[in-house]
């Protein structure tokens, strides 16, 4: 089974920082600058959440809030789902389902160690597709169609 940690080790260095006292408006455009849904909000070494475009919709926009007078830490999301960097895709998969997220923090002990998104871990199913999938469903399809063929 496939881990946080071979998804993490597969993800390019995370670049996307923000301190909470950043303006909304620069987080738009650091959002747009690193081309991610996503920063997180790092205060020094201190994990303090994510500011996601979601965040920007929600509690920016729909609440009437300017971009150039908010700070992120009014409204970043920190009640995010975590994850162990042991825990396995599958795992993780099901989390994101129950919790109707997009996104999981991951740690090691007591240690941020970053973010898993839903696309990280598609792209971890479709490289491994073949852990996956088998071809055992490619067959059964082969067989009913013969099986329903009209001569």
């Amino acid at each position: 089974m496939k881990t946080v940690k071979e998804v993490l080790e597969r993800k390019n260095r995370p670049y996307n920082f923000i301190s909470p006292d950043a303006l909304v408006y620069e987080a738009l455009q650091s959002l747009n600058a690193v081309n991610l849904s996503y920063l997180v909000v790092m205060d020094g070494d201190q994990f303090k959440g994510i500011f996601s475009e979601r965040d920007y919709t929600r509690n920016v926009i729909l609440k009437g809030r300017a971009s150039n007078t908010t700070k992120v830490a009014e409204v970043m999301s920190t009640d995010l789902p975590v994850i162990d960097v042991h825990d396995t895709v599958e795992q993780c998969m099901n989390k994101i389902d129950t919790y109707r997220t997009r996104y999981l923090l991951a740690y090691a002990d007591k240690h941020f160690e970053g973010v898993i998104t839903i696309h990280d871990l598609l792209r971890m199913v479709i490289a491994s597709k073949s852990d996956v999938f088998d071809d055992t469903m490619a067959q059964r399809l082969i067989d009913h169609h013969e099986d329903n063929r009209i001569y």
